[in-house]
Formats: C-alpha cells, structure tokens, sequence
C-alpha cells in the first residue's frame, strides 16, 4: 500500500510540474506541500482542513494560497471537487483525483458524514445512457442524501429532536 501511494505520489508531483510548466506558473515548494497532503489523505476536506493540516505539519502556509493552490490541483485533474450542499451550501470538498476507483457518495443529513460506496452497476448505466442518448459520457456525479446509522449522529440527532420538542412545549 506504501509503495502504491509512493508511485501515485510520485505520478501527482510529475503531472503538476508538467502543468506549472505549461502554464507558466511558479513551481513553489508551498504547492507541492499541499499536493503531497492531499494525497497522504482518504477522506474528503474542505480548504480550511487542508489548512488546518499543514499548520499542525509546522508548515507555514496561507489561507490564499491553499485556495490558490486546490484551485491549480482541480483544474489539472489532480484533485476533484464536490459540493454535497452542506449546511452553508458553499463548502466545497475536496479529494484526491489519481488513483481513485469510479464512485459515488452517500451523504449524511444530520451530520455531513460523507460515505463513498462502488458499484459495477454505475459504469453500466453510464454506458447504457450514453449509447442510448448518443452521448459521449465524460463524467458523472451521483449522491445520494440521507440519514446514516452512526450512532453518535443518532443519538445527537435524537437529542437535537428532543431539546426542540420540549423547547416549544414550555
């Protein structure tokens, strides 16, 4: 697994560079910084967690330019952004864009947990549409929303029910 994230690593940093290159952007060691973080992570973030990780890295980095950067990485493929219509309904997530199966995304209502599932059947219907539509399918997004079985979000969602309950009561 290791030596998997090493070469996609490795495959990421020499997609960017090409990119900054093509572009004429600056090579900075900032971005390949933020790059590397994203890519030791599984999850889906937003900017601030990003943020947030590279200061607990004791690397000094602004705001702007993590937005700046996650900007750049989205726009050469190595990073996908999500927006699941979280509380706010502007926070855009975040996650890695190599090495990552076709998928889709459960999202919870309650607590904005975000669970990734695979299924065999979405490439079919992907192909079964775009053959019958005469489409050529580039990508596709699918998320469903819903309540999860976490058990702190339960019982934090039931408490939340109870406290509004008994406050309209009195």
């Amino acid at each position: 697994m290791l030596n998997s994230t090493t070469s996609l690593l490795t495959t990421a940093r020499t997609k960017l560079e090409e990119y900054l290159l093509k572009k004429g952007l600056r090579r900075s060691l900032e971005r390949f910084a933020i790059l590397e973080e994203v890519y030791s992570r599984d999850d889906h973030f937003d900017a601030e967690d990003l943020y947030q990780a590279m200061h607990q890295r004791s690397f000094a980095v602004s705001r702007a330019t993590v937005y700046n950067t996650l900007d750049v990485l989205v726009d050469c493929g190595l990073v996908r952004k999500n927006q699941f219509g979280d509380e706010d309904n502007t926070k855009s997530r975040f996650e890695k864009g190599l090495g990552r199966q076709q998928h889709a995304h459960l999202i919870c209502v309650n607590c904005h947990r975000v669970i990734e599932f695979c299924d065999p059947r979405l490439q079919l219907i992907k192909t079964t549409v775009g053959d019958t539509m005469q489409f050529q399918v580039e990508s596709h997004s699918l998320v469903f929303y819903g309540e999860c079985a976490d058990e702190e979000c339960v019982a934090r969602t039931k408490a939340a029910t109870a406290s509004a309950s008994s406050s309209s009561m009195a």
